[in-house]
């Protein structure tokens, strides 16, 4: 196997692991917050902000590093359309997946509260769980762009 190779598949495996890290998420605080349980709002959250500091982050965080060594094996032009828009896309990703993270830690937070004076979730809860929401669809679907892009390179 060479370099290239292996880093790709590397590439490959951190796409993997940011969209299905970030699908399990989204599944888990769904189901979480549909019980209306502040408890168990806390624990799902506590998870999930665990898991989006090991995986999403880490994987977050090697894509373009991984992405950058496979331009240079590849003697690929960083001023390829398909790729710039991935860069764009990439960009537009972390800008809805960081107030998420904030989110998810304040959503966390105030479920705990809850849980601890065993009253109701405050509004502002639902606040953050409606934005937490909305949020995801723009991240998520960039995020499957840039696998289309990366897959297809179409232009």
């Amino acid at each position: 196997m060479t370099l290239y190779f292996l880093v790709k598949y590397l590439h490959v495996l951190g796409a993997i692991v940011i969209l299905g890290t970030g699908t399990g998420i989204a599944f888990f605080m769904l189901m979480a917050h549909r019980t209306n349980d502040a408890w168990f709002i806390a624990r799902t959250a506590s998870v999930v902000v665990i898991a989006d500091t090991i995986f999403t982050f880490s994987a977050v965080i090697f894509q373009p590093v991984s992405g950058g060594l496979l331009m240079m094996l590849s003697n690929t032009s960083a001023a390829e359309r398909w790729l710039l828009a991935s860069l764009v896309l990439y960009v537009i990703a972390g800008l809805f997946w960081i107030p998420v993270v904030f989110m998810q830690i304040e959503m966390r937070d105030l479920a705990r509260k809850a849980a601890e004076q065993r009253s109701a979730l405050p509004e502002r809860y639902f606040v953050l769980f409606r934005r937490w929401f909305a949020f995801g669809f723009p991240g998520f679907g960039a995020t499957m762009l840039i696998l289309w892009l990366m897959i297809a390179k179409p232009f």
